[in-house]
């Protein structure tokens, strides 16, 4: 059963939206809100031809907190510098309260989340039935560990095993993405014997020493010794990567490239392929202990890969006696539409799944989930996680796949996803200053380019331009990509049609805006 706002049936309204979308076909009727549900949006003074947000009948509370002043001076003092460095905006979003796909300021005023702090917020901002589970819990139960048995543990690893196909069934709990990516490359050096681990450039896998070693970007790298034994292989990026063509990927849409491969092959993966087997030639030993790597990127850009990459690098990897293990920390949960997990999209089955963030609607958890065979070879020491498969984080996942059932929310991330994919497709193709759009369901990636013809990323001055003006029109988005230059749509799997066509005005706006300005 889907939401219920998700089933509203969506009317032509053309004529309301063309000065926006200058004459871009829109599908959805845009709602004019007036009484208990026009609420206050961010959107201070709207240009003319945009249409207003759509309605939301939840009303949050008062805010009465600290000011704002004094929360920036706090941040600026007592909070961990790196809290400036990744703080979003020129002006800040000062969040008081969220709702499903809503946040509100301290100030009142809406906004659209299409980010979900960082693909976590799976189904909703304090989603009714998931927040009424945390609180029957809190009540009865915060804290024990696995010295003890006890149900909701064993209730939730019950449900989520039944998610994943035979023979991923043994389940380790933990309390983060970074956290289950460090326990995944442990498994597969014990159970291999080997050390030796590749991954792919541009990608992110955790803030850990060892993960900083998986992560292939410079950004999140500091100067000292992480990640002993990890390496890395060419990112088979079909848009801004030296090969690619219009048939690649597993994508509603394509790239803007030519392609003259013959039917039935793909020379760009033929290559990246190849860029592997250099990687095994030069840079690492005759036996290796896994290949790393996410369905489709997330911080690196939304990054897809040729339809058979990971399906032929498998292959490879296992040749030289490692394991797959397969990242769905953002991909998971239903969140790529198709499919629940991201693998299942390229046709491979990997030994190792990590996830976190969807897995409990913003409560800190994360999972490994193994094989019998891999997890046995674990068994010649001990391992003890406190707060791994907490009652109440175990409570909170439980409900969030329940919700995920009832709700429909992998159904919505492929419709609605297909739709957003489909809007912003005519939006790349309106602007020279959009390359690329791709995805699949809710994990969509924008990269902004100079010209079409260079693919050289667009500068990040440029890029905080847009993204500021898609702030201050009342849509939260995040960025991506090695450089910066990919914004990227992984809200809630709660939007509406109405949300993605919200969105799709205020996105054109601001590009429409840049341009003008710098023109």
């Amino acid at each position: 059963m889907m939401h219920t706002s998700f089933s509203r049936i969506n009317a032509p309204c053309l004529g309301r939206i063309k000065a926006t979308y200058n004459a871009l076909p829109v599908l959805a009727h845009f709602h004019r809100p007036s009484g208990a549900l026009c609420q206050r949006s961010a959107v201070k003074d709207p240009p003319p031809g945009l249409p207003e947000m759509p309605p939301c009948s939840f009303k949050p509370e008062e805010y009465k907190g600290m000011s704002k002043e004094r929360m920036m001076e706090i941040r600026r003092q007592n909070c961990n510098p790196m809290i400036m460095k990744v703080t979003y905006y020129k002006n800040p979003v000062f969040i008081n309260q969220g709702h499903m796909q809503w946040l509100w300021d301290v100030d009142g005023r809406r906004y659209l989340d299409l980010f979900a702090g960082v693909a976590t917020v799976s189904v909703g901002h304090c989603h009714p039935k998931v927040t009424a589970a945390a609180e029957k819990q809190l009540r009865k139960l915060w804290h024990t560990t696995n010295i003890y048995v006890y149900s909701p543990l064993h209730e939730y690893v019950d449900k989520l095993a039944a998610t994943l196909p035979d023979p991923l069934k043994v389940i380790y709990l933990t309390n983060s993405g970074s956290e289950a990516n460090d326990l995944a490359v442990l498994l597969a050096r014990l159970h291999t014997g080997n050390f030796d681990i590749i991954n792919l450039r541009g990608s992110y896998h955790g803030g850990s020493p060892q993960t900083m070693g998986l992560t292939s970007n410079s950004t999140y790298k500091y100067p000292i010794a992480t990640g002993f034994g990890c390496h890395n292989t060419m990112c088979p990026d079909v848009f801004a990567g030296p090969w690619g063509g219009s048939h690649c990927r597993d994508s509603l849409i394509q790239t803007i490239r030519n392609c003259s491969c013959p039917k039935g092959s793909c020379m760009a993966n033929d290559r990246y392929i190849g860029q592997l087997k250099e990687v095994f030639a030069t840079s690492v030993p005759s036996r290796i202990a896994a290949f790393f790597g996410e369905p489709i990127m997330g911080v690196g850009g939304a990054v897809q890969y040729p339809k058979n990459f990971l399906k032929d690098t498998y292959k490879l990897v296992r040749e030289r006696g490692g394991v797959c293990i397969a990242d769905e920390v953002q991909t998971g949960f239903g969140r790529t539409g198709s499919h629940f997990w991201g693998f299942q999209g390229h046709d491979v089955m990997p030994d190792i799944v990590t996830m976190a963030k969807g897995i409990a609607n913003g409560f800190p958890m994360g999972a490994v989930v193994t094989t019998h065979e891999i997890a046995a070879s674990f068994g010649k020491g001990v391992y003890f996680n406190t707060f791994g498969g907490n009652p109440v984080a175990c409570a909170i996942a439980s409900s969030v796949l329940d919700t995920m059932k009832e709700d429909g929310t992998q159904q919505i991330s492929h419709d609605v996803g297909a739709y957003l994919l489909t809007g912003l497709s005519k939006i790349r193709d309106k602007y020279e200053i959009v390359g690329d759009v791709r995805g699949k369901g809710l994990q969509i990636g924008v990269e902004m380019v100079k010209d079409k013809t260079s693919r050289e990323p667009l500068p990040p001055a440029a890029i905080s331009e847009i993204f500021e003006d898609t702030k201050d029109m009342g849509v939260l988005i995040g960025k991506g990509g090695v450089y910066g230059q990919t914004f990227r749509i992984k809200p809630p799997m709660c939007i509406t049609k109405d949300d993605a066509d919200f969105f799709l005005a205020v996105f054109n706006q601001a590009l429409q805006n840049y341009v003008k300005a710098h023109n």
